[in-house]
């Protein structure tokens, strides 16, 4: 069972991150996998990574996992009122829990370009201080951490430019990000996030 990375953070969320190499098969006879979660995904990929989540979460909360998704796209479990979030990137799963408060993570493939991120998603403010050097690396990063604020927050018609800032830092193999951001009804709250590569790729969960 290639689960990669488990921690537990303060305030008592779960991390957990699957590093895919099995096939289908495996999943479906190893874990309890109930096929109307996942056998409407046609694209074979994007099934072994809805079956790994699935399986992480059994792993995490040692029950009988129902996955379900809001019509935002949140999930939620439909078994349990505690809090989740979900990514998946070129052949990983990762997983955040909390039993009692909002959760928001995110992981990406540094292969990708992430050009497009400076141009859509940052502020001037953010803008001024990417380097030359780790550009791409900075982008991803601040895309991770945006994402994972997003999936916390769970508002609509978040502008991710305008209401979102990530300040300054200097990229190492893992830290903590602070972003601050300014909710729809113009309140502003400070949130901080950990990351970390792991297999070239970045992974960024807020912490409580």
């Amino acid at each position: 069972m290639p689960v990669i990375h488990i921690a537990q953070q303060g305030k008592g969320s779960i991390i957990a991150v699957w590093k895919i190499t099995e096939t289908e098969e495996f999943f479906t006879q190893h874990h309890d996998c109930r096929l109307d979660e996942y056998q409407h995904i046609a694209h074979p990929q994007r099934r072994l990574e809805r079956l790994a989540v699935m399986a992480l979460l059994s792993s995490m909360i040692k029950s009988k996992v129902c996955l379900r998704h809001h019509d935002n796209g949140r999930p939620y479990l439909d078994n349990s009122k505690a809090n989740i979030s979900i990514t998946h990137s070129k052949g990983f799963a990762a997983v955040i829990y909390n039993e009692n408060e909002a959760v928001g993570i995110d992981m990406e493939s540094l292969s990708r370009d992430f050009s497009a991120v400076e141009r859509k998603a940052l502020s001037d403010k953010e803008r001024a201080y990417l380097s030359d050097e780790c550009r791409n690396l900075q982008l991803c990063m601040l895309w991770c951490a945006k994402e994972a604020i997003y999936k916390c927050v769970s508002e609509e018609g978040i502008d991710f430019a305008q209401q979102i800032f990530i300040e300054e830092f200097t990229p190492k193999t893992k830290g903590i990000l602070t972003a601050l951001y300014t909710n729809n009804d113009r309140s502003v709250t400070k949130f901080k996030l950990r990351y970390q590569t792991i297999d070239d790729h970045i992974l960024v969960y807020n912490e409580l």
